[in-house]
């Protein structure tokens, strides 16, 4: 047996895999709550926690979420938006991130101070004057409302200009003597250096945008542009205390979410290592 197998654990290192052990429980029960119910009959669900782990199971409840609503429409609303707002968004922030990290312009600090003072304010705060500009435009209740309001988020700013700052400036010198303006510079030397930020940055805004639900329900009356999270209460009824037909469909809307911490948690880690870095 290699040494460091027989090695006992110190009781530090003890507790460090209780604490860890402890938190992926808490994490995982909500999520096999939530999937045994879905699996439950309609109206079978009770309340002693130990019978609700117990037969019968059933898929009839998956069938009737799709016979009775545009699911599929909904989930596919849902993917294009969340796809096309981290596309959009990370190109805009990095070039803005670009121009403040690597150009000098006046009262750049200034600009930097004010993209970063949007950090501290909630979106709830702002949500009463953004639909009023949405409905000046005259975008309200279309794809235009869901995907422009998210193209100015400042977090993705402030976390690849940190990032930018660290490339050397040799490389932008090198780069202007090889005859590269600006946005050739940007498109072959800083983009394909920021793979990693990016693709964490990516993820957050697919995961955040695939979750709201505020901004959507206020934006959008057209049941046809719906996305999952506001056509999710299109199945809990205050008159129906039965429980099974919404966790069958917050089940369904959580497969994604899944399968993107499942592929791609490395990613996730480093993006939770860039937002840590100091500026």
């Amino acid at each position: 047996m290699p040494e460091h197998a027989s090695r006992k654990l110190s009781l530090p290192v003890l507790l460090l895999y209780i604490v860890a052990f402890s938190l992926a429980i808490i994490c995982i029960v909500p999520i096999l709550w939530m999937v045994v119910t879905s699996l439950k009959p309609e109206g079978s669900v009770i309340g002693e926690i130990g019978r609700r782990f117990l037969p019968p199971f059933t898929f009839e409840n998956y069938q009737y979420i799709f016979e009775s609503a545009p699911i599929v429409r909904w989930t596919m609303n849902s993917l294009f938006v969340s796809m096309v707002v981290p596309i959009l968004s990370l190109i805009n922030a990095s070039l803005a991130a670009y121009a403040l990290s690597k150009i000098n312009f006046s009262y750049k600090k200034i600009v930097f101070w004010v993209i970063l003072s949007g950090m501290m304010l909630p979106g709830e705060a702002t949500i009463v004057s953004l639909y009023m500009v949405a409905n000046g435009l005259d975008i309200l209740d279309s794809y235009y409302a869901l995907i422009l309001p998210a193209l100015a988020g400042p977090l993705g700013v402030v976390i690849i200009r940190q990032f930018y700052d660290g490339i050397p400036n040799e490389l932008v010198d090198a780069a202007k003597i090889d005859g590269c303006g600006l946005f050739k510079t940007w498109w072959n030397i800083f983009l394909p250096l920021s793979k990693p930020v990016m693709a964490a940055l990516f993820i957050f805004s697919f995961l955040g945008t695939w979750n709201d639900f505020l901004w959507p329900f206020l934006s959008i009356q057209t049941e046809e542009l719906y996305t999952l999270p506001i056509g999710i209460p299109f199945f809990m009824s205050s008159y129906n205390q039965d429980e099974t037909l919404p966790m069958t469909v917050n089940a369904y809307a959580s497969v994604p979410i899944i399968i993107v911490f499942i592929f791609f948690q490395k990613y996730i880690v480093k993006g939770i290592t860039f937002t840590g870095i100091k500026g």
